[in-house]
């Protein structure tokens, strides 16, 4: 059988006239695209140039500030972390810490940081912050780096630290106020915020006194009694959903508005004189009428607080 090619099938040299040839290039240089540049950037380098974009152009940064997702209070505390961790490595190796010049040295990273807590503190403050328990632990943590600032020599010098204590007292202050409006304070009697301020002023040599004054007018009302887990809902002489705590079980005061008869008592309610088998004692009350309470059971205090 022969092999040689008929009329009707294609010979190789027609295959290689059918074959495109591949254009060649030559190497040219060309920049990255943006998402690999980017990627070459540190957090650092990426910062410098988006605030250098934003400072060119107001409009972009109002629409980064819009986007960016909100600062928890882990990061702002990390962010904080890092200046004062800059700022105790800048101290001179040996010698007096405490001196003039161990204080020139590190004066810079000590600015930068107090300027850090000075933007950062208010943006946790009310009403940018609603959450009042967001409030109390940045505090808390910001409280905390206040109290491990140097101390120096010079009374000069040590302006620094009794201003951002006096700010920081000033927060405390207006966190409490406006904590104080929900559920009658109750969350800073029994979630350990009136023994944290006193804590912190201890620590802070007084200082924080008119933040532990607010706190004590804010829980004040509640004195050492009974624990009142509920929130009051008064108009004029009418209450209603009023509770306190004893011993587990939670009094509930019977609604009704006031007869008018000579056994209205206001500024003082009498809780009763032989509930659960323990004789319950007279807990102040501005405004609150006499009335006659009776013991219901509830499956937790927390579940009725509604801030």
């Amino acid at each position: 059988m022969s092999t040689s090619p008929t009329p009707n099938t294609p010979s190789f040299s027609t295959y290689q006239r059918h074959i495109p040839k591949r254009s060649r290039t030559e190497a040219v240089g060309r920049p990255l695209t943006l998402p690999r540049l980017l990627e070459t950037l540190d957090a650092e380098s990426l910062r410098g140039v988006l605030q250098q974009i934003c400072t060119r152009h107001p409009t972009i940064a109002a629409e980064v500030e819009q986007t960016a997702t909100r600062p928890s209070i882990t990061s702002a505390l990390a962010v904080l972390k890092q200046y004062e961790d800059t700022l105790r490595a800048t101290f001179p190796f040996g010698g007096d810490h405490t001196s003039d010049y161990a204080y020139n040295r590190v004066r810079q990273p000590l600015l930068h940081l107090l300027d850090a807590l000075a933007d950062f503190v208010p943006h946790f403050l009310p009403p940018n912050e609603t959450q009042s328990s967001q409030t109390l632990k940045f505090l808390d943590g910001a409280t905390e780096m206040i109290h491990r600032l140097p101390e120096w020599q010079s009374f000069q010098n040590n302006l620094h630290k009794q201003n951002a204590y006096e700010e920081i007292s000033k927060a405390w202050t207006l966190a409490i106020r406006e904590t104080s409006k929900r559920a009658g304070g109750i969350q800073l009697k029994y979630e350990g915020w009136e023994q944290r301020v006193q804590k912190h002023n201890n620590a802070a040599g007084g200082r924080l006194q008119e933040a532990l004054e607010e706190l004590g007018r804010a829980v004040g009302w509640m004195g050492s009694g009974p624990a009142v887990i509920g929130q009051q809902q008064q108009q004029g002489d009418d209450i209603s959903n009023f509770t306190v705590q004893v011993n587990g079980k939670v009094l509930k005061v019977y609604e009704g508005a006031n007869d008018g008869t000579d056994d209205e008592q206001h500024g003082e309610d009498v809780l009763g004189e032989n509930l659960d088998s323990g004789a319950l004692h007279k807990t102040e009350t501005p405004n609150i009428s006499r009335r006659t309470w009776k013991p219901t059971m509830a499956p937790s205090a927390a579940s009725r607080l509604s801030c």
